[in-house]
């Protein structure tokens, strides 16, 4: 099976709940989202991060990828 040829391609491809990082442009530079991804449609993909969905318009993403599952949370030293 072969890889999407664009960052846009692999987000379209991708199945909800794939945990993310998006790199995508904003009017002051560049950003990254991290996290799932709920999925893609109409032109824009969303991903659920910590603090909220982002959506973002596939025309803006210059980069996006696959990442492992987040470490686990250490508990505070007491």
């Amino acid at each position: 099976m072969s890889q999407p040829s664009t960052p846009a391609g692999f987000l379209t491809a991708a199945a909800p709940g794939t945990r993310v990082v998006v790199r995508y442009r904003i009017e002051s530079g560049l950003t990254d989202a991290l996290g799932h991804l709920v999925g893609c449609a109409a032109g824009a993909c969303t991903v659920r991060t910590r603090q909220a969905d982002v959506v973002i318009p596939l025309q803006r993403v210059v980069a996006a990828k696959e990442v492992p599952p987040a470490p686990e949370r250490r508990r505070p030293a007491r």
